[in-house]
């Protein structure tokens, strides 16, 4: 009897486990988890009342497919039902496409530095990442363009784009859609399209309804601070969606968290004015950090984007020192979530002696 476990698949070999790394508190005082790109509120009390009702069914199994959630989508957005697909986050989503149209020897396309789950997926499904880089902190649409080639089967897109905060806008967007085979599937990613402020903002709902290889994705996590209930939901070409929903794991959207995105809906005035006070905190963050020197790039999310190349380990590093986590990307730069008015007076504090140091070592 051999000694040794099963193998796991090959094609695991390039995917980094997830180990969780406790922060180092800081010596003394708060905090801050400014690198999740969480949403600082909490839900609105009535959520919350709604979520705690609909806990007393949590020994019912939920429906397979969340069907009243996905009516309500279809209303709000005007697009039929079949077109409607749901999952446990969009990444939840994102291992469905992997599933339904990923096989070995696929290439998919994305830009890089991007959302950090399209390379885990795509080497999930056996697939060849083809990673192209940025140019000026957003997707270079030309070169996403050259890089599909007929082994090409996806290209994804994060617009505004996670952790540089840029989009391309719609113009160049759709002019880039019209340049990508029909065969290729097209995966446009909105997790913070309620944050954008531009006038050219993409509309992927309504781009699905003229691209059969378009799917939009959205999620309850960011604008509507729902991230711990993990509800993402997308719009695709009936044929499509019915290939995600074939591979949705069953039941994968809880009762309690249909319940909690079902009443965020309703009472979604009140959770949009609470993005508006993030953007608006958002755009007072950039202009201090700004003002003490630091490169931040302009900002479409509810996170800022700090190009520091090679210092980014040694600033994330600085702030968390102080009780401030970030995400540093080694060798590109430091993504910082907007948190609430405590956590950014803190972070500007800080980067503030940081700036100063520099100066004295550079004098």
């Amino acid at each position: 009897m051999s000694s040794s476990p099963p193998a796991p698949r090959g094609a695991l070999d390039g995917i980094p486990a997830y180990v969780p790394k406790p922060p180092q508190p800081p010596s003394e005082g708060p905090s801050y988890r400014l690198f999740l790109n969480e949403n600082p509120y909490p839900p609105l009390p009535s959520v919350r009342d709604a979520v705690l009702a609909a806990s007393a069914g949590s020994n019912h199994y939920p429906e397979i497919f969340p069907t009243r959630l996905a009516g309500a989508l279809a209303a709000k957005y005007d697009v039929p039902l079949s077109h409607v697909v749901t999952g446990p986050g969009s990444v939840g989503i994102y291992q469905q496409i992997g599933q339904a149209f990923l096989e070995p020897g696929d290439d998919v396309v994305y830009a890089w530095p991007s959302f950090e789950a399209y390379p885990i997926m795509t080497r999930m499904a056996g697939a060849r990442p083809v990673e192209v880089r940025l140019r000026d902190h957003t997707h270079d649409l030309d070169a996403l363009a050259a890089a599909i080639t007929p082994r090409t089967r996806a290209v994804l897109l994060c617009e505004p784009n996670n952790p540089t905060g840029t989009a391309v806008g719609a113009k160049a967007l759709e002019a880039f859609l019209d340049r990508v085979p029909g065969d290729v599937l097209v995966v446009l990613d909105e997790a913070y399209v309620e944050f954008s402020r531009s006038e050219d903002a993409v509309d992927g709902v309504a781009l699905h309804r003229e691209r059969p290889n378009l799917i939009t994705l959205r999620t309850f996590s960011k604008a509507y601070g729902l991230a711990a209930w993990r509800v993402g939901y997308g719009f695709a070409d009936p044929a499509v969606a019915e290939a995600l929903r074939k591979c949705a794991v069953p039941c994968g959207v809880g009762r309690v968290a249909e319940e909690a995105a079902l009443f965020s809906l309703t009472v979604e005035d009140e959770l949009l004015a609470r993005v508006e006070e993030i953007a608006k905190e958002r755009d007072r963050l950039r202009d201090r950090l700004l003002a003490q020197g630091w490169p931040v790039v302009p900002s479409d999310t509810n996170f800022l984007w700090l190009p520091l190349g090679d210092g980014a380990d040694a600033f994330a590093h600085a702030l968390e020192a102080h009780g401030v986590l970030t995400r540093s990307f080694p060798g590109d730069g430091v993504r910082v979530t907007v948190g609430g008015r405590e956590a950014d007076d803190l972070l500007v504090s800080v980067t503030a002696g940081l700036a100063r140091e520099q100066d004295a070592d550079s004098s």
